[in-house]
């Protein structure tokens, strides 16, 4: 069952030291593409730099989910530290309704 991750940058994180480890935390989320349904960075209405971020995982266990965000140079690294995870089952996918 697939796991939605959503995760906020850490209270005061540097802007500079973030993008100074985008390149590796992008080469972080391309080496688990063939498990990431979906990804990308959640933005603050006045900004363009990103704040924090969701993952929809596909994986079997919960505990997956864990080790793939604890393992993300960004998490590593103190830039953000809080996380959720949730179960997803899809309602609605690419514009059409899935049924099953």
């Amino acid at each position: 069952m697939p796991y939605v991750i959503t995760f906020e940058d850490a209270p005061g994180t540097d802007k500079a030291r973030k993008s100074s480890l985008r390149q590796t935390h992008t080469d972080y989320v391309t080496r688990h593409a063939s498990r990431i349904i979906a990804s990308g960075g959640l933005f603050p209405d006045e900004d363009d730099f990103p704040d924090g971020g969701l993952v929809i995982l596909d994986a079997q266990h919960r505990r997956e989910a864990v080790e793939y965000i604890e393992n993300d140079p960004f998490f590593l690294h103190g830039i953000f530290k809080h996380y959720t995870i949730r179960r997803w089952k899809k309602f609605v996918f690419d514009h059409r309704r899935v049924t099953a």
